[in-house]
């Protein structure tokens, strides 16, 4: 039997106001020692991603923007890597699978959507010293968030009464809304439940007869379409204790703890009960070894 640990990033395995990710490390470290590949799964861009992929030291394929685009790095499967119907392209060492329209395409309709009397403001209006204000990043990790390539976040500032217009606009332009806890994503026919069945298959075909199975940690509505490909999806509590999101799926399990605690909490849970680690050692593996 083979693992595979898809991750949303804020709010689960990075806190959501101060983006520390301490108290995921000894589950990391067991996550490595085993062998079990992390696949990062986040609104956030290649930029950012690659950003905590070094920090963290994690050389797996990555999906960013909300599953607009998957990120696999070369040499890493042993076969040619596609996803039909998406374009395959190579880029820094990557093959990129394009699974989201291209940024450009999102920020003509974003204006077109204000043309229409919809009042929205995206982080292609932004500088990156408003995205610091608005999200707490530093300015360095601010100019990350502005690479997109597949998504617009933005936000929508028309009130309750302007959202169903700013529904039917978005459906009329044949886009896509995501709602996120802070911020409102434009994006295609992609999300994150498809980029993992993507990936998912990759390494089936790479494990050949070995069965694979698949764990997906997430806090927000985004992660809805993540968490019901997964034969183990764990929902992350929100600080305060109330539950981002109420899901009824097999083997559904909701963290005792919050963000990165409760993220640690679940991965040595989740091993020990696929007998994957020895139940009784708990949180005692090296906190900072990574």
């Amino acid at each position: 039997m083979k693992l595979i640990l898809f991750t949303d990033l804020d709010g689960t395995l990075l806190d959501n106001a101060t983006y520390s990710y301490d108290s995921s490390l000894p589950a990391l470290e067991i996550l490595r020692q085993a062998a079990i590949p992390v696949v990062f799964c986040s609104s956030k861009t290649r930029a950012e991603i690659e950003y905590y992929r070094t920090r963290l030291s994690n050389s797996h394929p990555f999906i960013a923007e909300n599953g607009g685009g998957i990120y696999i790095p070369r040499g890493y499967f042993s076969f040619p890597v596609s996803c039909p119907p998406h374009a395959t392209t190579e880029s820094g060492g990557y093959h990129v699978i394009a699974a989201g329209p291209p940024y450009a395409l999102l920020r003509r309709a974003a204006g077109e959507l204000r043309k229409e009397g919809l009042r929205l403001r995206g982080f292609g209006d932004m500088t990156p010293e408003e995205i610091a204000e608005l999200t707490g990043l530093d300015a360095d990790a601010a100019r990350r968030a502005k690479e997109r390539d597949f998504d617009e976040p933005f936000l929508f500032l028309g009130g309750k009464e302007g959202e169903e217009t700013l529904l039917a606009s978005v459906a009329a332009k044949g886009l896509h809304l995501i709602r996120g806890e802070r911020f409102s994503h434009l994006t295609g026919e992609n999300d994150k439940g498809k980029a993992v069945s993507c990936v998912t298959e990759l390494y089936r075909r790479q494990e050949g007869g070995i069965p694979v199975i698949t764990a997906a940690l997430g806090d927000g509505p985004n992660d809805i379409s993540m968490l019901r490909q997964a034969d183990y999806p764990i929902v992350v509590r929100n600080p305060g204790g109330r539950d981002a999101l109420s899901l009824h799926l097999p083997h559904l399990t909701i963290t005792e703890g919050t963000g990165p605690e409760g993220w640690n909490r679940a991965i040595i849970q989740l091993l020990e009960r696929l007998s994957l680690y020895p139940a009784g050692r708990g949180t005692s593996s090296p906190e900072k070894s990574l």
